[in-house]
């Protein structure tokens, strides 16, 4: 039996939490998000936490059991405490700036490159080089981050480019010279 699936999900004062069929809605201090879980898995709402069940042992339910609940309990933190992903610009020259909610970034190109945030998420740049994706939903999150690192995803010889807080780039060397 998966361990993650198993686990139950408290649900914080301030969260109201509805399941209709198979549509849970989730509203909490920061927002209300609202997802389609898989027809065959089972969620209890009870007081104070929310568990999942599968229905069988095949391997479909299997897969689907701890994936439902992290899905879930992603919804709970997300209108709780939210999401937040940094990025990091290196490179001589490159910078991001806010213009009104669009991020606007200099990375190299021949001109500036506009990214529009997605319906909840929101851009913070906290300094030239540093960009922060906020939201609710974990998973537009993520993408939004990854939208914004696939204008210049970082190259391996000189490590520039946009890049993940944290991420190591693995170099590569460059040319070893003449050989004789």
């Amino acid at each position: 039996m998966s361990r993650i699936g198993r686990k139950p999900i408290t649900i914080p004062s301030g969260v109201n939490v509805t399941l209709d069929n198979t549509q849970i809605t989730v509203k909490g201090p920061k927002g209300s998000l609202s997802r389609e879980l898989h027809k065959d898995m089972k969620v209890n709402v009870l007081e104070n936490e929310i568990s999942v069940e599968r229905p069988s042992d095949n391997k479909l339910h299997r897969s689907l059991h701890g994936t439902t609940r992290s899905v879930v309990a992603n919804m709970v933190s997300g209108v709780t405490e939210g999401f937040t992903k940094s990025l990091d610009l290196v490179g001589v020259g490159y910078r991001a700036n806010k213009s009104g909610d669009k991020l606007v970034l200099n990375v190299g190109y021949s001109h500036p490159v506009e990214i529009t945030p997605e319906n909840g998420i929101e851009f913070d740049v906290p300094s030239n080089t540093k960009i922060i994706v906020k939201g609710i939903d974990k998973e537009l999150v993520g993408a939004m981050a990854a939208k914004v690192r696939s204008v210049r995803e970082p190259e391996p010889y000189k490590g520039k480019g946009i890049k993940y807080e944290g991420e190591r780039i693995l170099r590569k060397e460059g040319k070893a010279g003449k050989k004789k």
